[in-house]
């Protein structure tokens, strides 16, 4: 009886382990096909590596080298005839088409690591996967000792559900370095990202080089600083100089899209028109329909729409081209035309929305293009600048994409749509069959507040990390074929900087790489979750800034029929405990632990919470005020 009792104790503990050992597996995004063994595979300390003398792979070297060299030590050493290697990148010389253009195939054994694939960028992410295997520790920037280099034996079939996988990184409400776009793509790749749309141009600045058109970045690339809530500054006054901003020389644009070609990226730029254009018409006033845009200035955060009766908007100031200039047109080929011949995607992003069209109806131009074009409302007056636009976008080559108001008015023939609106516009072109992204602000606005406003950074609306990963491209009452995929945006009008950047990004671009990458039917929050806390302490070692806010409890208040305040505290993590106080005192782990809906007393003026898991903190102490939870429920009466 005893020594049947060791073994099913032995058993037990063995299967523990087990369990233990494949939740160190956490691979965002989740492949296709997991299937761990027995054993681990060692680093050597003397790495051998065979791989193909291929000119597209040298970034893929380059990263191994760094991390397993760099990072753990080991010497290095490459060949493409090495017996006994013990990592081996094959590019199969017979096409696997389960895998497909980006897909491979990773084994590891107790002896060695084998990735195949198809096309160079498979091995691409064949390494960014074999990566993650390793302890945290390979993130380091410098070498790292005392570390047990070690992977799992696993085995790992892997294509990704859609080929857009994209991010949008604005650079023009604050501008961001060459370096700086650099070490975002650095960013992205890691997680499998293969789309930056860099949205170069709005009315804060122009941040492209058009040769021939100077006072574009000469004028339009600079505004004057200023900080607190964008969209509430004062005016700037003529004394306050404009130095702040910047710009992208052609031969940037050059390394860029080069940069990202070796690491498998596609950039997509984005020139912002007729809407959004304050910057080309601070430049060139000629190209506005209204006479006083020669008094205009490149906005800095100050107020110019007026969003009080929705989208479209009704402008301040005039902050469009004019669709009946034909100086307008012959500035869109001039700059479509460079457009076309720096960046080598198909695409390019012609902005269309958020375009005010108050100024046009007072504009005698526009009202003699409408008479003579037979158009009868504004949006058709947009609908024909596109159209336009589009047979020029198309004269150079390329494709022709909008955001969704580009469908007011009537569809130009060969454009595709980008759905930010929600799903209705992707819907609606789909069925038209047009091509589409979806990028919706339900799911996809990194901008947005992550947590409560009390503690995050303050903006216009909020997005929670589980909310994001509920994202689902393909509608079910769409033919897929039309849905290329979809991104996340980030727009930068309260992002000074790179760590700050960071902090936006990450982790709802984990939950958006895994939903574009991953099969539908892999889904699932929980293990998500779990994947997404061990990626955190990756991050802490690489020194990469994430929000924390999945940790924190969301506030619901409301006013009972006898006028106390009632408040309900939510999670996204079923695991976390919530602590709290009334008191004024900072509540932790041995102070109450909410259960129900709670009814502030008589003369509190101040809750205060803490999450809690496991016994460790997790979220930040919140010091919520009492009057504002009074007021929000107020509102909602």
């Amino acid at each position: 009886m005893k020594k049947t009792l060791t073994i099913c104790c032995l058993f037990f503990c063995l299967a523990g382990i087990a369990q233990s050992a494949k939740k160190n597996i956490a691979i965002i995004p989740e492949p296709v096909s997991v299937k761990q063994g027995e054993g681990v595979f060692k680093l050597p300390a003397n790495l051998r590596i065979e791989a193909p003398s291929d000119p597209e792979l040298v970034q893929v070297m380059a990263t191994l080298k760094k991390h397993f060299s760099g990072t753990a030590g080991s010497s290095y050493t490459v060949s493409q005839q090495l017996p006994g290697a013990d990592i081996r990148l094959v590019l199969n010389k017979t096409e696997d088409k389960s895998i497909g253009k980006e897909g491979y195939q990773l084994s590891v054994t107790t002896k060695n690591v084998v990735i195949k694939a198809n096309e160079p960028a498979g091995l691409f992410y064949g390494v960014q996967t074999l990566l993650q295997l390793f302890p945290k520790e390979i993130e380091s920037a410098t070498k790292v000792a005392g570390v047990k280099w070690e992977a799992p034996v696993v085995e790992i079939t892997d294509v990704p559900r859609f080929g857009w996988r994209g991010l949008m990184f604005d650079v023009v409400r604050h501008f961001f370095t060459k370096a700086e776009v650099k070490q975002f793509i650095d960013d992205m790749v890691r997680y499998k990202y293969n789309l930056l749309h860099l949205h170069l141009t709005d009315d804060e600045g122009w941040r492209l080089e058009i040769k021939g058109l100077p006072k574009l970045t000469e004028v339009g690339a600079w505004n004057v600083k200023k900080v607190g809530y964008f969209g509430t500054f004062s005016k700037p006054t003529p004394d306050e100089p404009k130095d702040f901003g910047g710009f992208y020389t052609q031969e940037d644009i050059k390394e860029l899209v080069q940069y990202a070609k070796d690491r498998f990226v596609n950039i997509l730029p984005e020139i912002d028109v007729p809407g959004h254009s304050l910057a080309a018409v601070v430049s060139y006033p000629e190209l506005s329909c209204t006479p006083e845009a020669n008094t205009y200035q490149v906005r800095s955060g100050e107020e110019i729409m007026d969003w009080s009766h929705g989208n479209p908007p009704t402008a301040l100031v005039d902050n469009t081209l004019c669709p009946a200039n034909e100086k307008v047109y012959e500035f869109l080929d001039k700059v479509m035309t460079q457009v076309a011949q720096l960046f080598p995607f198909e695409y390019i992003h012609v902005g269309g929305d958020e375009c005010p069209k108050n100024y046009w109806a007072k504009s005698d131009a526009v009202k003699e293009l409408m008479k003579r074009e037979g158009l009868t409302h504004m949006e058709e007056v947009q609908s024909y600048f596109e159209k336009r636009l589009e047979k020029i976008v198309s004269s150079k080559g390329k494709k022709f994409l909008g955001w969704d108001e580009i469908l007011e008015g009537g569809l130009a023939p060969g454009a595709a749509v980008m759905s930010w609106q929600g799903m209705k516009g992707g819907i609606k072109a789909a069925q038209m069959k047009h091509e589409v992204v979806m990028s919706p602000t339900t799911y996809a606005y990194l901008d947005y507040m992550q947590g409560d406003p009390i503690v995050e950074p303050r903006i216009y609306a909020s997005l929670r990390l589980n909310k994001t990963y509920e994202f689902e491209p393909v509608p079910a009452e769409v033919d897929p074929k039309y849905i290329k995929g979809g991104q996340a945006n980030l727009w930068t009008e309260q992002v000074y900087n790179m760590r700050h950047q960071q902090y936006m990004t990450w982790p709802r671009a984990f939950a958006i790489s895994e939903i574009l990458w991953s099969p539908k039917e892999k889904k699932n929050w929980e293990h998500f979750f779990g994947k997404v806390e061990q990626h955190f302490q990756r991050y802490d070692v690489a020194d990469k800034k994430y929000a924390p806010s999945v940790y924190d409890p969301s506030f619901e208040s409301s006013i009972t029929s006898d006028g106390k305040l009632k408040i309900e505290l939510g999670k996204e993590v079923a695991s976390l405990d919530i602590h709290y106080s009334f008191d004024n005192s900072f509540p932790d782990n041995h102070y109450p632990v909410y259960s129900s809906a709670l009814i502030a007393p008589k003369d509190a003026v101040m809750l205060k919470v803490v999450t809690y898991k496991d016994g460790k903190q997790k979220g930040r102490i919140i010091a919520m005020p009492l009057s504002e939870l009074r007021a929000r429920a107020e509102k909602k009466k």
